[in-house]
């Protein structure tokens, strides 16, 4: 037997700790397996709702463009841009002399014509007893038939010709009453009561009216507001006239405004962009299709102004005071249309089945399978940066918020 000295004793000792204490680094760093940490959120109760977004304008209920039927040069202006007019107030007055002119001239036609039908009355007058005697002569032979045809003739053309007056009699009155419609267009009232949003000529500027009627001014009933409400093809399927709707502005997004769904124009409104390829003959393009969906707000107090921007929403489900979880705590979804979910308990991750309601894309509603306050798994550090899983998901947010 080999007998070792003190020196020899020493090394190999120190050799024999060398070797335990880089095994014990080796398993330390190398195949200590690390203590997950799981990021959670709790089960809680708030409002919840399904619902379809669009972007939407404002309209008036009513637009009217108050116009001008003749010519002539616009001579006084009774609004301002703004006024609130009731209808049949004067709003602007056209020069009203050609039309006055065009009156006095139908007149006189008229007058004309009535005279020369008197005229033609007498002679028919006269031609009656020229008539008259001729037929008594001619029955005694003392006149020639020749003379009795020809004082009838002259009593037929006679009473022809006073026809003819009272034909263009009736189309003389015909005129002078177009010339007094004429002259009244020259007095432009408001048509509705409304509020002045613009003002599209001014005074001196000269109408002409020739095939269409020049707009003078528009006139708009804004105590009622429509919100066109713009659509996805994707969505309209979804939604009805009656379903609940409400919007904010951008300029206040904290207001919501109310109403019910009221009609779903058929006609679709299309924006579209295409693309060409010329290098192999090909094209494509791409087609956004859109159907404005209407409803209307009250606007007593005109806070709500024409073209505004609205935020819509169109309510399809909702649900008050409901059980809900982040919808990225869900995990696979099984034949019977139950989810994955998986809950920490005693600090440790366990799989469970629930079956989900309606959602919002951020929290969705649980029907069964989970109580509140318990603890749903959203991640994990193995999936998630290390910083993230140092702080707990906080629990749900107030109700009604998406």
């Amino acid at each position: 037997m080999i007998k070792l000295s003190r020196k020899q004793k020493i090394v190999s000792l120190g050799a024999v700790l060398v070797l335990l204490g880089a095994g014990w680094l080796v398993k330390h760093f190398f195949f200590t397996k690390e203590k997950v940490t799981y990021v959670t959120a709790s089960a809680a109760r708030m409002d919840i709702e399904e619902s379809v977004l669009a972007s939407g304008i404002l309209k008036a209920f009513k637009t009217v463009a108050v116009g001008a039927q003749v010519s002539g040069q616009l001579k006084t202006l009774h609004v301002a841009l703004g006024d609130k007019v009731k209808k049949g107030q004067l709003l602007a007055e056209i020069d009203s002399v050609t039309q006055l002119n065009s009156l006095k001239d139908a007149e006189a036609q008229v007058e004309n014509l009535r005279a020369q039908k008197l005229s033609k009355q007498a002679l028919l007058k006269e031609y009656a007893l020229a008539w008259q005697r001729q037929r008594q002569m001619a029955a005694k032979d003392a006149a020639s038939q020749a003379d009795l045809e020809s004082a009838q003739a002259a009593l037929d053309s006679t009473r022809h010709d006073i026809a003819s007056l009272d034909a263009q009699i009736k189309k003389a009155v015909i005129a002078v009453d177009t010339a007094k419609a004429n002259l009244g267009y020259t007095q432009i009232s408001a048509p509705i009561d409304g509020v002045v949003i613009s003002i599209d000529t001014e005074e001196g500027q000269t109408v002409v009216s020739t095939q269409t009627a020049t707009t003078i001014i528009t006139l708009a009933t804004l105590d009622t507001i429509t919100v066109k409400a713009k659509i996805s093809e994707a969505d309209v399927m979804r939604v009805k006239p009656g379903l609940t709707t409400y919007f904010t502005l951008l300029g206040d997004a904290d207001t919501r405004y109310y109403s019910k769904l009221r009609a779903i124009e058929p006609g679709p409104v299309s924006s579209s962009t295409s693309t060409s390829s010329t290098s192999s003959s090909t094209s494509t393009s791409s087609s956004a299709v859109y159907y404005y969906g209407l409803f209307e707000v009250p606007n007593p107090d005109n806070k709500l102004r024409v073209s505004m921007t609205a935020q819509v929403s169109i309510v399809l489900n909702e649900a008050k005071h409901a059980l809900a979880i982040p919808t990225s705590a869900l995990g696979d979804k099984l034949k019977d249309g139950r989810y994955t979910v998986r809950v920490l308990r005693n600090d440790k991750p366990e799989t469970r089945t629930v079956r989900a309601g309606i959602g919002n894309g951020v929290y969705v509603q649980v029907l069964e399978g989970l109580q509140e306050g318990d603890k749903v798994v959203v991640g994990d550090s193995t999936s998630v940066p290390a910083a993230a899983t140092t702080a707990q998901h906080p629990g749900g947010p107030p109700g009604g918020r998406r």
